[in-house]
């Protein structure tokens, strides 16, 4: 775990992106992440009854499906562990995971 004083300023930006997602709507995981562009996006848990989907798996596919090539930073907020399938989303897709205690 890091502590959210130690983190770069472009870190603390993904950091308050992923906590403003996660607390907008409740959910209970936020995520946010940065590109090798420099362009973030942030998501939080969907889980509907026909649909789930992590908030690092929102993160990924909103950069994918704009383009992306890459991830340079990963934030994720969540009282659990780092799921498996966003380990080898992250190892398919790049990016360090930078975990704060939400």
């Amino acid at each position: 775990m890091t502590s959210p004083q130690t983190l770069s300023p472009e870190d603390k930006k993904l950091l308050v992106l992923a906590r403003a997602t996660r607390t907008r709507i409740g959910a209970s995981e936020g995520a946010a992440v940065r590109d090798l562009d420099g362009r973030t996006y942030a998501g939080a848990t969907v889980d509907l009854p026909h649909l789930k989907v992590s908030a690092i798996g929102v993160c990924v596919a909103m950069a994918v499906a704009s383009g992306s090539k890459g991830l340079e930073a990963v934030v994720l907020l969540t009282n659990g562990d780092l799921a498996e399938a966003d380990q080898a989303a992250l190892d398919d897709f790049g990016g360090a995971v930078v975990h704060v205690n939400p």
